[in-house]
């Protein structure tokens, strides 16, 4: 089993998939993939808030979104740029008060 703590053993996508035990995520990624012609970059973050590795999906140079891996689920947190905004803030309404209240913290 893999530590995503241990910041000087970067593990695979495959690794993080055991780890996360969940089909979903591997055809997350591959939806990432194809939709944004992109490639993920495993990462390590020394941030409080989520201390260890983590996987981010970049194109040209700016973060689409970076995966959160857990023991059977993951987290994703999706970057909404300035080009975004608007749209994002139009759904949001129709949204549950879950999603708004996380939009809101921003």
């Amino acid at each position: 089993m893999i530590d995503l703590q241990d910041k000087n053993s970067c593990p695979s996508i495959e690794e993080i998939s055991e780890y996360v035990r969940n089909p979903v995520f591997m055809e997350f990624c591959s939806e990432i993939r194809n939709t944004y012609q992109c490639r993920e970059k495993m990462e390590y973050s020394s941030c409080s808030w989520e201390k260890g590795w983590n996987i981010k999906f970049k194109k040209a140079g700016k973060t689409l979104c970076t995966i959160y891996p857990r023991e059977s689920y993951f987290t994703v947190m999706i970057v909404i740029g300035a080009k975004e905004k608007a749209s994002v803030e139009a759904l949001l309404p129709e949204s549950t008060v879950e999603l708004q209240k996380i939009y809101e913290q921003k």
